[in-house]
């Protein structure tokens, strides 16, 4: 007996580590083994977000031990053996007030930042400087580049074998990824042909539905080259969970050279970008 508690205390220590060095890995812009909060932010409302997170979080636990504490006070004070005789007062006008003001208090200081993500995941800055189109289809993902040329490709999830060839992660490999370059605002317009889909990268802090029959608009701004997943975040039928989002960010000399091999595999003939108009 003492020999097998000893081998399963061995193995529930070794699991803890490799558990511990999984989540000192660094951020790839996809979920990993052992996380417990969101990816590491790519763009800075990502980071807004989740700073805002981090603040309600600290007044949900706050709100939480405060009712938790009254309720054990109420609880040892106010039994039937500790008080026998309860007390037959029915209103107190400061307690009224206070349990009032408070929580409004409280709401007020969420609506202030929230309002303001609000606004700021809303409004398209008006000096974008690339535009994408994602159309979602079922079940793959299908994008034009009307800023240059208008070349078009579709998107599809690797199998669990060209996924690990190819060193991606297992059901968000994709055969082709979405190449934006590095400190630009990216804006990407959302639509979907047949059924309802929703295009996410969390890293990014976006998330739109792309609904059949109309247009739908983000936008992000990446300050680092990498690579970033996203899924398809609404039911949109058998194949949903196949529909991952490979973005990457590279320098925008590898952007250009990039775009300019896509012009050529399309028969696109090389022109200066043009700036597509904002959606209203």
């Amino acid at each position: 007996m003492g020999n097998r508690f000893a081998k399963f205390a061995a193995l529930a220590v070794s699991l803890m580590m490799s558990g511990v060095a999984l989540a000192q890995q660094p951020p790839t812009g996809q979920p990993h083994a052992w996380g417990l909060d969101f990816q590491a932010p790519a763009t800075k409302k990502m980071a807004d977000i989740e700073s805002f997170h981090v603040m309600l979080l600290w007044i949900i636990v706050a709100v939480t031990l405060f009712v938790l504490a009254l309720l054990i006070w109420v609880m040892i004070r106010y039994n039937r053996r500790a008080n026998p005789v309860p007390s037959r007062t029915t209103h107190n006008t400061l307690i009224e007030i206070v349990w009032t003001v408070v929580p409004v208090a409280i709401l007020v200081v969420i609506a202030i930042p929230s309002f303001k993500l609000l606004y700021a995941n809303e409004r398209i800055p008006p000096d974008i400087e690339l535009t994408i189109k994602a159309i979602g289809k079922q079940w793959y993902w299908t994008y034009e580049y009307p800023d240059n040329g208008n070349f078009t490709f579709d998107v599809n999830m690797l199998s669990d074998e060209d996924a690990k060839a190819a060193g991606q992660p297992r059901l968000l490999a994709v055969d082709n990824f979405v190449v934006v370059p590095e400190d630009t605002k990216v804006r990407v317009i959302v639509t979907a042909d047949a059924v309802i889909h929703a295009w996410t990268v969390p890293a990014f802090g976006v998330k739109i539905d792309a609904v059949p029959g109309r247009l739908n608009e983000l936008w992000f701004q990446v300050d680092e080259p990498g690579i970033y997943y996203g899924q398809c975040s609404e039911l949109c039928g058998a194949k949903h969970a196949f529909m991952p989002i490979g973005v990457k960010v590279v320098t925008k000399e590898e952007y250009a050279a990039w775009v300019a091999a896509q012009q050529a595999a399309a028969g696109i003939p090389v022109e200066a970008p043009q700036k597509t108009a904002a959606i209203r």
